[in-house]
């Protein structure tokens, strides 16, 4: 877990957030043991921003990942930070058992599995 905490942490430091100053960054573990980095990247146009979470997904993905088993998430907030409503369910599409743990840079930790922080995902027409 350190390891991903120091990769996320690494990962906050490229975000791209000059309109809200809050800088994210995410690791995601495979099954497989390769770890993909993402942080969060705004736009103007707030609906084309897109979090450090599904950054690290898609990046996965586009790699052939497609099982994940622990996701950790840094930002510089008072307490830990959740991930949104929409990295839930990319999230859970993938990995609905993932580990997700959330750290503050103060190092203040919180711990979910992804079925906690979204009990009844959308399913897909392949569900």
């Amino acid at each position: 877990v350190e390891a991903l905490v120091q990769s996320a942490t690494r990962a906050r430091e490229q975000a791209y957030a000059p309109y809200s100053g809050f800088a994210v960054g995410a690791a995601l573990l495979t099954d497989g043991g390769d770890v993909f980095v993402g942080a969060n990247v705004e736009n103007l146009s707030f609906g084309l921003t897109n979090c450090a979470e599904r950054s690290c997904v898609f990046s996965a993905v586009t790699a052939g990942a497609r099982q994940f088993v622990a996701l950790v998430i840094v930002t510089d907030s008072s307490e830990p930070v959740v991930p949104c409503g929409a990295c839930r369910q990319v999230l859970a599409e993938f990995a609905p058992d993932l580990r997700v743990i959330c750290q503050n840079t103060s190092g203040a930790t919180a711990e979910y599995t992804i079925a906690e922080l979204l009990p009844r995902p959308q399913q897909g027409i392949l569900a």
